[in-house]
């Protein structure tokens, strides 16, 4: 679900995958549903291609957001609520422990609070990728 959710670098809130068009894609504001281009130009990210840093690997955000949507109990999370930076980095720390502390600015975690919030608001509450139906690799002999 979230490779079809897109930042617009420059544009407040995020937006849906709608259509693409010649050098362009055509986008709807997930709070408003008001569609819009997004031109070549325009730095354009889908939050499925976003991870964060890790003591480790890199996590992928969806996986960040389903563990903040079991702290948070799947209701939004009151950003403001949570006081200045180190009370931030205190709670995402209970989200993902390991995270890396010198990588993972505050401001970001703010930025993930607030696209988990629009999400939540717009009624997409999953975030894990949709799998491909596996296909059934074993044959069995038949004599």
């Amino acid at each position: 679900m979230l490779k079809k959710i897109l930042s617009i670098s420059g544009r407040p809130g995020l937006f849906k995958l709608v259509s693409q068009g010649k050098n362009m894609l055509i986008v709807e504001n997930i709070a408003t549903g008001k569609r819009c281009p997004a031109y070549a130009r325009d730095k354009v990210i889908s939050l499925g291609d976003i991870a964060i840093y890790t003591n480790d690997e890199d996590v992928p955000l969806y996986d960040v957001l389903e563990s903040v949507k079991t702290k948070a109990e799947g209701k939004p999370v009151d950003v403001k609520a949570l006081g200045d930076d180190v009370e931030v980095r205190k709670w995402f720390y209970e989200v993902l422990p390991d995270f890396d502390q010198d990588r993972v600015y505050t401001n970001d975690i703010r930025k993930l609070l607030q696209w988990y919030n629009q999400l939540i608001a717009a009624g997409i509450t999953s975030f894990k990728p949709e799998e491909a139906p596996a296909e059934d690799e074993k044959k069995e002999d038949v004599d």
